[in-house]
């Protein structure tokens, strides 16, 4: 998540818990903290996140994750519609996690799928993006997978020339939020995703995403300029919600084709 990170009264709901959780202090600091812990069963492993409910969104589990951490927890049976997105032959993958919060998704590919991940996110939230990375350390090893920190301010020329473009798969959830990020996203995902060279392989950008406003249509609009965004999945309604967490597929037009 990016930007704001304080108390939004357009914040999306906290999704439900996929196992187990617990709220406690730490030792200090008064701040409550969540922790909660996710099954991945594919690898027969469990990964523990913290989470500071009070301290703003990007603390905070959202919806969209747990639907990508499922598909991913899928993918080994090669049962899910991004099977094609996450296979990545020869050599280890390398994935680039967009505002990342807690870091769940990030940490689940790195185990799941063995890969070297990049979880960013705002300067501010990287303490406890690395707590997390940290505290997953064992499992991430046994399972061959990595996972670095990293700032990024979307839109901003000098975090995405650090960040670079050496990545086979981007991916995000629930980022479309808050109008004032549409350009800086879509920016973002232009360095990413075009004008890597047409002798290059595509590069795909999966995310998750639960429709709350009418005002994400012009997000969608413009992105559709820029990229082909295919609907690839669709997660049943939860928790008294009336639709379920969309997972899109956003891959650069060829040249010849960019409408901007």
């Amino acid at each position: 998540m990016q930007l704001g990170k304080c108390h939004n009264p357009e914040a999306p709901p906290i999704a439900s818990p996929p196992t187990s959780s617990a709220t406690m202090p730490l030792l200090d600091d008064p701040t409550p903290t969540h922790h909660q812990t996710f099954r991945l069963h594919s690898i027969n492993s469990t990964i523990l996140i913290r989470q500071f409910p009070t301290q703003g969104i990007s603390f905070q589990l959202w919806p969209a994750a747990t639907t990508l951490l499922t598909l991913l927890d899928r993918h080994p049976t090669n049962t899910t519609p991004l099977s094609s997105s996450f296979n990545i032959c020869g050599r280890r993958p390398r994935i680039l996690e967009l505002g990342s919060g807690t870091g769940v998704v990030g940490i689940a590919a790195a185990a799941l799928l063995g890969a070297n991940v990049t979880v960013t996110d705002l300067p501010h939230v990287l303490p406890n993006l690395q707590f997390n990375v940290d505290a997953n350390a064992g499992i991430l090893e046994v399972h061959g997978g990595a996972v670095d920190v990293a700032a990024l301010s979307w839109g901003e020329s000098k975090d995405m020339e650090a960040i670079g473009r050496e990545y086979d798969l981007i991916i995000g959830s629930d980022l479309v939020y808050n109008d004032n990020l549409y350009e800086p996203l879509l920016e973002t995902l232009k360095f990413l995703l075009v004008g890597l060279g047409r002798s290059e392989k595509k590069v795909v950008f999966v995310m998750g995403h639960l429709k709350r406003w009418k005002k994400e249509s012009a997000f969608f609009k413009k992105a559709n300029k820029l990229f082909d965004v295919e609907v690839v999945y669709n997660d049943a309604p939860f928790d008294g919600s009336r639709i379920g967490v969309t997972v899109y597929q956003f891959v650069s037009k060829p040249a010849d084709k960019l409408n901007t």
